[in-house]
């Protein structure tokens, strides 16, 4: 009779304070017969960290520099934790292509995740990608990667997750899906989808990241106010799915119901529902092919009154439009789009632009000439620090001959 136990999957959590990052510890957190934290990684939030190091008690965290990560070590050997604390983009990368890791969670936000989700592509892990700009940035390169290292990639994001169910199964395997006609993108609309242009002029920070229907950081629920969100997912759909930006449509439904739909040639729409709960999305991926369950309540159809589905309006959400653009465009498009946009909200949740400068600053950037030739990540890197040159260039303008004026 054997009695060994099964090997408990190793689990690298890249952004563990965030939502993705607490909702991924929470359904690890069910099934401690199949899955064990390895490493948790947290850029500022060292008092969340070290409470989940001692919970977790993983073989290693990571923080952002070296005297972070000298405190938070001497923590937790106080506290009698025996986790290894790395620092800097060093050490994120060792922590994603680690031997010893099975799956790792990129949920690290923005451009700063980039280089890490690459390493776990590169060492042939299953990827659960949660950060959409490592497509939105370096899509081909990103995705001839996942090929050529043979890594497994997962979208977490619930409405890429919703595309990849809907999809055959063979999808996965490698082959490009058959019949599909459309890819229809659902969106919520966020806060402000029935604002007009004057209210969205006085927008407050504390506003735009009150979403009525998903808990999320700061970042991304301002992505989502100004559906700049949305327009990301839309180019990140193109390279997960070999779809293009003419195949993808955007639909706002409010109920946050249906997470995506897929639309085939023969008539058939299928579509993904649920209750708005990243936990859904997470737990999919980890176990996939199979099912497991993630702790989320479930959808009681008796309870829906209704169902909306709304057309955006491209002059109201002028990000979306950036974003449909800079799809179309190709090459370095999106990666300017993506840093421009990181500046702006950052500016906007510090209070120095309006809500409605948003867009006004990433289409200004996007006028720019910049560097069309995207040959590797290096260079993709490069494109991205001369668009937020060039964005805060624009802000110092801005302060200096107009002021905020909030």
């Amino acid at each position: 009779m054997n009695t060994d136990k099964p090997r408990l999957q190793q689990i690298t959590v890249l952004g563990a304070t965030g939502s993705i990052g607490s909702s991924t510890l929470d359904v690890i957190r069910q099934h401690p017969d199949r899955y064990q934290v390895f490493a948790l990684t947290a850029h500022s939030r060292m008092a969340e960290l070290q409470a989940l190091c001692i919970q977790h008690r993983p073989r290693f965290a990571v923080v952002a520099d070296a005297a972070s990560a000298k405190r938070l070590q001497s923590d937790l050997h106080t506290a009698g934790v025996a986790t290894a604390v790395l620092f800097g983009q060093q050490g994120l990368a060792e922590v994603a292509a680690h031997p010893d890791v099975d799956a790792v969670m990129a949920a690290i936000v923005g451009a700063a995740g980039l280089p890490s989700a690459m390493a776990a592509v590169q060492a042939g892990k299953k990827i659960l990608l949660a950060n959409k700009e490592a497509l939105v940035m370096s899509g081909a390169l990103f995705m001839s990667a996942v090929r050529e290292h043979g890594a497994q990639l997962l979208p977490i994001d619930s409405e890429h997750n919703a595309i990849f169910q809907c999809l055959p199964c063979n999808y996965a395997e490698g082959l490009a899906p058959v019949g599909v006609r459309r890819i229809l993108l659902t969106a919520s609309g966020g806060p402000f989808r029935n604002s007009s242009y004057a209210e969205l002029e006085r927008v407050t920070p504390a506003q735009a990241c009150a979403h009525p229907n998903w808990s999320m950081g700061q970042k991304i629920s301002v992505d989502s106010a100004t559906m700049m969100n949305k327009g990301l997912e839309l180019i990140e759909a193109c390279w997960l799915f070999a779809a293009r930006p003419t195949q993808v449509e955007v639909v706002i439904h409010p109920q946050s119901v249906i997470h995506s739909l897929v639309d085939y040639i023969d008539g058939s729409v299928l579509a993904q529902l649920g209750n708005p709960d990243m936990r859904t999305p997470i737990a999919h991926a980890m176990a996939w092919p199979e099912r497991i369950a993630s702790g989320v309540a479930p959808l009681d159809l008796f309870t829906l009154a209704r169902m909306d589905f709304i057309a955006p309006d491209l002059q109201r959400f002028a990000c979306l439009r950036l974003a449909i653009a800079a799809a179309q465009a190709g090459a370095a498009a999106p990666i300017v789009l993506n840093a421009a946009n990181e500046v702006a909200v950052a500016a906007f949740l510090q209070e120095r632009i309006r809500f409605t400068q948003i867009p006004q600053l990433i289409e200004d950037v996007l006028s720019l000439q910049m560097s069309t030739t995207v040959h590797d990540l290096e260079n993709v890197l490069e494109i991205d620090q001369q668009a937020r040159a060039y964005a805060n260039t624009w802000l110092n303008k801005q302060s200096i001959t107009a002021g905020v004026g909030l």
